[in-house]
């Protein structure tokens, strides 16, 4: 890709989204669109394929139109499921027509089984059952996976996949009723610290690990597959390092300053109990991630509490 390259990236104003629109802004490609700032409806063909003829992008970075925790996947499955489906299919179907030279579409860990070895390898899609708490999703996302492989390996085109580990960063959702488990956690650890509360719940065991990849790295490996990757099979995205929720809530606890107790609700679900991603696969082709978690998260913090303190003036 070159500055004068056009390119779509497609999301739901998530740090995804922000995050790769936010680096073409900012090396100067004059040609780059946010479905977000563009106010494009993807659930509309129509208004999709006006697009893609007025503005012809070549390349796509396809996100999801509907992401969160488990709280937003309980609380919208048929949003989830139908949205991101509407979605993907109007974009990947306009973008094969339109002749787009590549498209990158986002999977995401909950495709793979729940029970998956560990580290979970790209050869472990589709050999088990999913996780309970984020079927809808995981199911709309695996759909998009194989409409991608399909018009890959049908049509030629070149529609390639990856499955990042959560993606966090500045511009992540922290509303405990949507956010994934960082941005959720920041959230409240921040509130707690600012109104001298004296504990945090957290849901769940405390015991589940997760992965979490930081938006700069996460945008340098989204380049890299764009520029390198030329399979139709998939590629996970990931820093080859997890941690447990109980321990992600003191490296946040620290990071805040907030010195009261963390209580774990153990009448909450748990989720899947690990989802850390071989990275081997990636790491072969010359990418690995940068970034240390307790710096992402500093970062993170740092951000958040900067657009708190702005929002309240």
């Amino acid at each position: 890709m070159k500055p004068f390259s056009r390119i779509l990236v497609v999301g739901h104003n998530d740090v995804i989204e922000n995050s790769l629109y936010n680096y073409f802004r900012a090396k100067k490609f004059k040609n780059a669109f946010s479905s977000s700032k563009a106010k494009l409806d993807t659930l509309n063909q129509k208004k999709i394929d006006d697009f893609f003829k007025k503005n012809r992008p070549e390349y796509v970075f396809l996100g999801s139109v509907r992401s969160g925790g488990i709280v937003a996947n309980q609380k919208y499955p048929a949003e989830f499921l139908y949205e991101n489906l509407v979605n993907q299919n109007n974009v990947i179907h306009a973008a094969y027509k339109a002749k787009v030279k590549k498209l990158l579409y986002f999977g995401a860990s909950c495709v793979y089984p729940k029970a998956s070895l560990q580290p979970i390898r790209e050869e472990y899609f589709l050999t088990g059952k999913l996780e309970a708490t984020s079927e809808a999703y995981s199911i709309a996302k695996i759909a998009g996976i194989e409409l991608c492989r399909a018009y890959n390996n049908q049509y030629g085109f070149k529609a390639i996949t990856a499955v990042p580990a959560t993606v966090y960063g500045p511009g992540s959702d922290t509303d405990i009723e949507t956010a994934h488990v960082m941005g959720a956690l920041i959230g409240k650890f921040y509130e707690a610290k600012a109104k001298n509360k004296n504990e945090v719940i957290v849901w769940g065991s405390g015991m589940p690990r997760r992965e979490f990849l930081y938006a700069d790295d996460f945008v340098s490996a989204c380049l890299f597959l764009m520029e390198k990757y030329e399979g139709s099979g998939l590629i996970n995205i990931g820093c080859g390092a997890d941690v447990s929720i109980r321990e992600l809530a003191e490296v946040i606890r620290q990071v805040s300053g907030f010195r009261g107790k963390i209580t774990f609700d153990t009448t909450k679900p748990d989720g899947a109990m690990a989802k850390l991603m071989d990275n081997k696969r990636i790491m072969a082709l010359g990418w690995k991630a940068k970034t240390h978690l307790i710096q992402g998260i500093q970062r993170t913090y740092d951000w958040y509490k900067q657009t708190k303190g702005r929002s309240a003036k």
